[in-house]
């Protein structure tokens, strides 16, 4: 379990051996159904959650049925019902770590008064957990880099990492602090030694992700690409457009770019639109590739949708990148500025969500509003160590260089 809270490369083995050691342990089976995912598919995960919660009921183990009663609902992407859980599940087991990875649920469900409440709750859990628990003080961090206490957070991350170095969780926690920081090459050299020593880690993909991100912010956007295409499955539709339309927009040649057939293939699936933000992700997919009447599709379609997080935020946002690739900057402008916060409604982190207003930067400064684009980005000059990617953003540029080939990479995984 403990190697499962930091997410090490032994994290699956792990679970996977414990769980063929107690075929008939709950905890055992359920936390290995649950981290195990991407292999076995939603079906076999909810088979063996619901198995394991039934047998913890019939052996009384009222802990063991609270918490995967909480991870047959995330299992279900029921995020607001997880998160209703989670706050009994924690009144009742105060601390409990391996009720961690699952807090998540309150950005997750998209309504902004969760997810202040669930990261209040998370600094409350490290609060009553202490000092020498490393895991919460990992997600304390990353709460608290969410709601802007850069500095905090990333002492906090490196107070957790003191405690146990091979926190990948401390690791992803430190790098939201220091992306709002900028802190370029020191972040990058920092995640490549760490990997170093575990390059099966369970975050690798994503943690280059943000190393990829610290190349832009430092000017090294050659790094940029490199990492991409070196560390980004097929698969990661998200992380790999969100890299890529932030190239873009900046002026530059993107990394290899994701299979339109592929794109559309998700988009068409029911998990396509399960989840605001992974539908906008898929959207970042249509813009990189240009495909405007996609994305006026996937627009329109947002635009009828009875979920209030869809028709009211997905929309616009949806409609102003379609302006974007059709070359009518005016019209995403007028679409973005409304937004303000809500913008968060969209789901994700500050660093995924960011990406709207760099776009709304670009859509700027391309209808000549340099002061505008100028302001809209101030606090985020003067605040990083490291800014190349924004005084790109802030340069007029002429249109954005055309998509690179579709990469013929690894097996696809989960977007």
């Amino acid at each position: 379990m403990g190697q499962w809270l930091a997410m090490t490369g032994q994290a699956l083995p792990g679970l996977r051996a414990w769980a063929r050691a107690e075929p008939d342990g709950a905890l055992a089976v359920a936390l290995w159904a649950y981290a195990d995912a991407e292999t076995l598919g939603h079906q076999q995960v909810r088979a063996h959650v619901q198995a394991a919660h039934a047998a913890a009921v019939r052996d009384g183990d009222g802990h063991a049925a609270s918490l995967i009663h909480a991870l047959w609902l995330a299992a279900h992407n029921q995020h607001r019902a997880t998160a209703n859980h989670l706050v009994v599940h924690l009144a009742q087991h105060p601390a409990d770590v391996l009720a961690g990875p699952l807090m998540s649920a309150f950005s997750l469900c998209g309504d902004l008064a969760y997810r202040d409440h669930g990261r209040q709750l998370t600094l409350a859990q490290y609060e009553a957990a202490g000092e020498e628990s490393w895991p919460w003080a990992s997600w304390a961090a990353a709460a608290l880099a969410e709601r802007g206490e850069v500095e905090r957070a990333w002492h906090l991350a490196e107070h957790a990492l003191r405690l146990q170095p091979r926190s990948g969780t401390a690791v992803h926690a430190r790098a939201h602090a220091e992306h709002e920081q900028g802190t370029g090459p020191g972040y990058t050299s920092f995640i490549d030694g760490w990997l170093d020593a575990d390059p099966h880690a369970g975050q690798r993909r994503h943690l280059q992700w943000h190393a990829a991100l610290q190349d832009l912010a430092g000017g090294n956007l050659e790094a940029a690409r490199r990492r991409a295409d070196a560390e980004l499955h097929r698969g990661d539709v998200g992380m790999r457009a969100a890299t890529n339309w932030r190239l873009l927009l900046a002026g530059q040649a993107p990394a290899r770019t994701s299979d339109l057939d592929h794109v559309h293939q998700l988009i068409a699936e029911e998990g396509g639109w399960a989840e605001v933000f992974h539908t906008f992700q898929l959207a970042l997919a249509l813009a990189v590739a240009a495909d405007t009447d996609g994305l006026q599709a996937m627009a329109d379609r947002a635009g009828t949708d009875p979920r209030p997080d869809y028709h009211q935020v997905l929309h616009p946002v949806v409609q102003a990148l379609a302006h974007m690739t059709d070359g009518r900057p005016g019209k995403a402008v007028d679409l973005l500025t409304p937004l303000g916060r809500e913008a968060e409604r969209i789901g994700g982190v500050r660093v995924e969500r960011e990406i709207i207003q760099d776009t709304l930067a670009r859509a700027l400064i391309d209808t000549g509003q340099l002061e505008q684009a100028a302001h809209l980005l101030h606090h985020r000059v003067t605040h990083r160590h490291h800014h190349t990617y924004e005084d790109l953003l802030l340069t007029p540029h002429p249109t954005v260089p055309s998509p690179a080939p579709a990469p013929a990479d690894a097996t696809a995984t989960r977007s």
